[in-house]
């Protein structure tokens, strides 16, 4: 993107007024590309890898990931990015695709299961990579980090904690802040999500009614978060306060327009992560029943035989 006038910080100042066209504009943030081009190197290296050996690798889980890792350069590599900076509403877009859309998408790519199964041992009494990632997933740590009186709270702490505190503007303030910021959201994400519907293996996985019940427990924060904005009758983030005079924008309208973002945007992830959960639950149930049916198979429906002999005795008691 063209900008006649930066910030201290290299940042867009006078920006023309926002239009989708201008936000799609490449515009690439050297870290989150670096970061998406060596994802999806990374899973394709997987993938491959499986491939050659034999293996099947489904092409869903595939779509699934680069369409996650392409949702996050979609709003860190383009204009969106600029506009970010210095429109509330924009930037709410920016959280919101990159802490619930995303990862989303990402775990649904079971990433952890590609990494398990084409990272090749390293060995006797030897730790590679495989051993390494064997070891996070089993620690005590990840058990903290996936627990919902963990990830929950969390979730819940990224928007109040930060917008509703000075430590937003301060991270608004730096590159580096900004980018870390990003990376919160992303982790913040994964972390909530994963329990609930990733497909990878977690040290947190509860049934199916606990997840929709952590599911719903998070949601509804999102919803009051927007409405309070939207209902405010001043600026609340000092970051958006001023905007620049090229925008032609209040910020009230636009601190109004990313709170209706914040409300409206809640009810997406809601919407996929139950339709996920379902199929994954059907799944599940289908599985088992294939299970029972070798079972059954084994021992010559051994169970059935038996409640056949139960029915025979309560018979011959009666007579």
């Amino acid at each position: 993107m063209d900008h006649s006038g930066h910030g201290e910080h290299g940042m867009p100042m006078d920006l023309p007024p926002f239009t989708l066209g201008r936000g799609l504009e490449f515009s690439a943030d050297p870290f989150f590309l670096i970061a998406c081009v060596l994802g999806l190197g990374l899973y394709a290296w997987g993938v491959v890898r499986l491939r050659r050996r034999g293996d099947a690798w489904p092409v869903g889980r595939a779509a699934f990931f680069t369409v996650g890792v392409l949702s996050i350069a979609l709003v860190m590599c383009t204009g969106l990015n600029d506009y970010g900076m210095v429109m509330f509403s924009v930037h709410m877009v920016q959280h919101m695709v990159i802490s619930m859309l995303s990862p989303i998408l990402l775990l649904l790519g079971a990433p952890v299961t590609l990494a398990l199964r084409a990272l090749p041992p390293a060995g006797r009494g030897r730790k590679g990579p495989r051993e390494l990632l064997l070891a996070l997933l089993h620690s005590r740590y990840m058990k903290i980090v996936t627990h919902p009186a963990f990830t929950i709270p969390m979730f819940i702490a990224s928007l109040y904690g930060l917008y509703f505190t000075p430590l937003f503007d301060f991270l608004m303030g730096s590159k580096a802040g900004h980018i870390g910021m990003m990376v919160h959201f992303l982790a913040v994400g994964l972390i909530f999500f994963w329990p609930i519907m990733g497909v990878d293996p977690g040290p947190h996985r509860p049934g199916y009614v606990m997840r929709m019940l952590e599911l719903f427990a998070g949601m509804p924060f999102h919803a009051f978060f927007g409405i309070a904005l939207m209902m405010a009758s001043e600026p609340m983030v000092k970051a958006y306060a001023d905007p620049p005079a090229s925008l032609g924008i209040t910020a009230l309208s636009d601190q109004n327009a990313a709170g209706g973002i914040a409300w409206a945007f809640s009810e997406i992830p809601s919407v996929l992560v139950l339709i996920a959960l379902v199929f994954q639950w059907y799944r599940s149930e289908q599985r088992q029943a294939v299970r029972e049916d070798r079972a059954a198979d084994r021992d010559g429906d051994k169970e059935l035989e038996a409640y056949n002999a139960y029915l025979a005795s309560l018979q011959a008691r009666s007579r």
